[in-house]
């Protein structure tokens, strides 16, 4: 049975002294997961690049891309949406990551998040937990 999907996003897990990076869009109260939605024509690969490099300022080949996941959720301040997130990790980038575009905050983060923190529900209830069991976070 396919799952219905509203809208459908690609996800980059950064990582960096076993921590990884969200972002807090202007004008939200909850941070997310590096990315954003993939355009028409355009393969999820293409789409996290695309929004890295508009997003954070950073290059990133496609072979630096590992996939980590797809899970679906209802998305984070869309009522009623059901969300697709197609997660990879980047193993490697270039440039220094600063918020641009839309970004107006970015936060490393491992397991133990700060309490009065709000996490997309994906990135809260399956991709940190997959990271932790992982080892690749604290």
């Amino acid at each position: 049975m396919d799952k219905k999907v509203d809208i459908h996003k690609a996800a980059g897990v950064l990582l960096n002294n076993r921590r990884f990076l969200i972002s807090r869009s202007k004008g939200k109260n909850f941070f997310i997961a590096p990315g954003g939605k993939v355009e028409e024509g355009e393969s999820v690969r293409e789409a996290l690049i695309r929004e890295l490099g508009e997003e954070f300022g950073i290059e990133v080949s496609v072979d630096n891309l590992e996939e980590f996941g797809t899970f679906y959720a209802l998305a984070a301040g869309h009522k009623d949406k059901h969300l697709r997130m197609d997660v990879f990790v980047v193993k490697k980038w270039s440039g220094e990551i600063a918020p641009a575009s839309e970004v107006e905050e970015i936060m490393w983060v491992n397991s133990k998040l700060p309490s009065n923190l709000t996490l997309g529900s994906i990135f809260q209830h399956d991709v940190l937990p997959k990271l932790k069991e992982k080892g690749l976070i604290d």
